[in-house]
C-alpha cells in the first residue's frame, strides 16, 4: 500500500500549489517541451506541457483536478515508459518516500531527455533552521532522520546537478512540514497535521507533549517574545533544495 493511501485523504485541501515556488520549479524546466510528473500526488507544480504523472496512491489520484494531465499509477523504481519518453522529469518532495532511492533516480534519468528536477530538503539545514522540529517537536525531526536523503548523495546519483535553496514565503499556500513557519497556531490543526506527513507518520502520542507546549506558548505569548525576529521577516531559508540534472 502505498504510504498516501492512509496519509493523503485531505491533501488537496492542505498542500495547494505556492505560485512563488512553482514559478522556481517552471524556471528550471526550461523550454522542456514535455514533461512527467514522478510522485505526482494531487498534480502540484505541473506546467501546461505535463504529459503525464506517476503517482503509486489511488486516493491521491483520486484528488487530482477534472483537466489535470493523464496519470498512470505506478511507482518510481518501474516506471512503466520508454527510454527518453519526455524531455525533462520531475519529481516534487517524493523521494524519500521511495523504496529504491537509488533505482527510482535511475529511472528519471532513463526517462529523461534532457532534465531531471528533484525537490527536496537538506535535513540537517531543517533539523538547525526550524524552530519546530528543534523546540517542540525533536521527535519530528527523529523521524525524518530515517529517510530524508542527503542531497549531495541526490546530486551523486543524478550525475551531477545544480542545487538551488528554495525559501519558503511566510504565506506559503503548499502547507508542507515547514509552510507555517510565522503562523504557528496551523500545527496545531490536526487537518494540516495530516497534510504533512513527518508529522502524521510520527503519531499523534508522540507529537502530543510537543504540541501541548507550543499551545501553551502561544497563549502565553512566549512564543512571539522567542521567535520575534520572524514575525519581521517574508522568508525563511529552512533547506529545501531543488536539484537540476541536465544530461
Amino acid at each position: 500500500m502505498a504510504v498516501y493511501d492512509t496519509l493523503g485523504t485531505t491533501y488537496a485541501r492542505t498542500r495547494r500549489p505556492d505560485t512563488r515556488i512553482a514559478a522556481r520549479i517552471h524556471t528550471a524546466l526550461g523550454d522542456a517541451t514535455d514533461v512527467i510528473n514522478v510522485g505526482a500526488g494531487t498534480g502540484s507544480y505541473e506546467p501546461a506541457r505535463t504529459v503525464l504523472a506517476v503517482e503509486p496512491s489511488r486516493i491521491m489520484l483520486a484528488q487530482r483536478p477534472r483537466g489535470a494531465a493523464p496519470a498512470v499509477c505506478a511507482v518510481a523504481e518501474r516506471l512503466p515508459l520508454r527510454d527518453g519518453a519526455a524531455d525533462a522529469v520531475m519529481a516534487l518532495l517524493t523521494v524519500h518516500h521511495w523504496s529504491d532511492l537509488a533505482a527510482g533516480i535511475a529511472e528519471l534519468r532513463r526517462v529523461a531527455r534532457r532534465r531531471v528536477l528533484v525537490l527536496t530538503w537538506d535535513q540537517q539545514v531543517f533539523r538547525e533552521r526550524f524552530w519546530l522540529v528543534r523546540d517542540y517537536l525533536p521527535q519530528a525531526a527523529a523521524h525524518d532522520d530515517t529517510r530524508a536523503v542527503a542531497t549531495e548523495r541526490l546530486a551523486a546519483l543524478l550525475g551531477g546537478a545544480r542545487v538551488e535553496a528554495v525559501p519558503v514565503p511566510h504565506d506559503c499556500t503548499d502547507g508542507f512540514g515547514a509552510a507555517y513557519w510565522r503562523r504557528p497556531h496551523a500545527y496545531l490543526d490536526p487537518e494540516v497535521r495530516a497534510g504533512i506527513s513527518m508529522l502524521a507518520q510520527t503519531g499523534e502520542n508522540a507529537l502530543a507533549p510537543g504540541l501541548a507546549s507550543l499551545a501553551d506558548d502561544l497563549t502565553t505569548g512566549r512564543w512571539h517574545a522567542r521567535y520575534a525576529d520572524l514575525l519581521a521577516r517574508d522568508t525563511v531559508d529552512v533547506g529545501y533544495r531543488l536539484l537540476v540534472a541536465d544530461f
